[in-house]
């Protein structure tokens, strides 16, 4: 019963990290047009604005056909996964989808004797963690076809434009009594757009914590996310263990505030994750924005969830 409540605990945290993170980003877009100003004295004559005109749309079109020439759809080669205990998992095609995003099609079969639900302990996108929701029960002697979803919000929170590598930790269990049938080890897919991929981390911002090859960058604030109010983080992992960061004894503006926020960042690994704010603690609060943010961070090893570090307090104001 103690696995199957974590395991219900932890889909229910990943949901909801998922949908926040999602509004967070989608409300960080641009909301009209930019417009380059000129004044009057540089606007020339109709005849030079004509011209003008001509050769700004020569270059648009040029622009276009460059780009129509250079984006080409993400492939993956047919490969085996994991073959082990019964179980075969194969990767059959990158998918993209108008709802869902981006995916790995999975073909599934399931040859032991017992039924089994295979999940995904990390999913990993161009060495940024990113939230995964995968799960599929599948019988004896049964198949099945899944997509595993790569999170477009999640992608473009941490400006992954183009998805070059993937890797995966599966974690299959018996769908009966919750045992573990086994753990894989890291399964990398490299897709056509591997030899293109750029891992340089968008990790601009105001730098929190930096220490034991721990980094923690605060980036944004959005007051208009899915929850209430979110601020981003960046985080960056070089100590050598895979690390969960979370984060206590909030204050927003002075009042205490519940912080909802969880992240797993694997050694070598980078996150982009969000501090969600319910809008009904602001409110209550009498809180219109957010001014002055004070916070600590648990860092705890991800694997044996024993303390690393408690950081002091640290003071942070959003502009």
């Amino acid at each position: 019963m103690r696995v199957r409540n974590v395991i219900a605990i932890a889909l229910c945290l990943m949901l909801f990290a998922a949908m926040a993170l999602g509004s967070g980003s989608d409300s960080g877009s641009s909301s009209g047009d930019e417009r380059e100003i000129v004044s009057a004295s540089d606007a020339g004559s109709d005849e030079d604005r004509q011209s003008n005109s001509d050769v700004l749309e020569d270059n648009e079109t040029a622009d276009e056909e460059q780009v129509e020439e250079s984006v080409a759809p993400v492939t993956i080669e047919e490969q085996v996964l994991v073959d082990q205990d019964g179980i075969l998992i194969k990767a059959t095609e990158y998918v993209v989808d108008d709802i869902w995003g981006d995916g790995i099609k999975l073909y599934i079969e399931n040859n032991s004797d017992k039924t089994v639900t295979i999940s995904c302990v990390a999913l990993i996108v161009n060495n940024f963690m990113i939230t995964d929701l995968f799960v599929s029960e599948v019988s004896p002697g049964n198949r099945a076809n899944e997509v595993m979803n790569l999170s477009n919000s999640q992608l473009e929170a941490a400006g992954i434009e183009s998805v070059g590598q993937v890797e995966i930790y599966f974690h299959v269990y018996d769908s009966t009594t919750y045992d573990t049938v086994f753990d894989s080890e890291c399964i990398t897919i490299q897709t056509s757009e591997y030899a293109n991929m750029d891992t340089t981390p968008d990790d601009g911002g105001v730098e929190l914590y930096n220490e034991g090859g721990i980094r923690i960058v605060g980036k944004t604030v959005d007051e208009d996310s899915f929850w209430g109010s979110a601020i981003l983080l960046y985080c960056e992992n070089n100590s050598g263990s895979n690390v969960g960061i979370t984060v206590e004894e909030m204050s927003i503006n002075g009042y205490m505030m519940t912080a909802y926020f969880s992240s797993t960042v694997y050694d070598g690994k980078m996150s982009m994750d969000t501090i969600t704010i319910l809008s009904s603690e602001l409110e209550e609060n009498g809180i219109e924005t957010i001014e002055e943010v004070e916070l600590r961070f648990h860092i705890y090893d991800a694997d044996s969830y024993s303390t690393i570090t408690d950081s002091d307090y640290i003071t942070f104001s959003a502009e």
